[in-house]
Formats: structure tokens, C-alpha cells, sequence
């Protein structure tokens, strides 16, 4: 398999789960308190938002290394 089949498929299944997930979530440990001995932390959940923009990139991107990896 070509180098350029290889990356167009890569590219194409990234793109159809960008549009599927919109977005990363990730949680974070924060500290709220921190007087010696005692500590309190706080889990936050926090998203990275990928725009649907980004997805139709490496869908394009994808078919035409795709496409041009077979002609040749």
C-alpha cells in the first residue's frame, strides 16, 4: 500500500469521527484549597470544540490523496 493511500485513509476516518464527536473532553484536577495538611481539589470537564470545518478538511484532503495515490 502506497504512502498516499495509506495517509488518504487515515485522513478520511479522522474527518468522519470530527464530524461524529464535534469536540475532545477532557477532565483536569484543580486545586480550590490548600491550607498545609489540607488540600482540596476539584475535577472540571472541559471540552476542546472541533469545529465541523475541520472535519470537511480532512474528509477533502483524505479522498484527494486518495484519489491521486491511485492514479499513478
Amino acid at each position: 500500500m502506497r504512502t498516499n493511500t495509506l495517509i488518504g485513509i487515515i485522513l478520511i476516518a479522522i474527518g468522519i469521527v470530527a464530524f461524529g464527536y464535534q469536540g475532545i473532553t477532557y477532565k483536569t484536577t484543580e486545586n480550590v484549597i490548600n491550607l498545609g495538611p489540607l488540600k482540596v481539589t476539584e475535577e472540571k470537564t472541559r471540552t476542546f470544540p472541533l469545529p465541523p470545518v475541520v472535519g470537511a478538511i480532512a474528509l477533502v484532503g483524505g479522498v484527494v490523496l486518495l484519489v491521486t495515490g491511485r492514479r499513478k
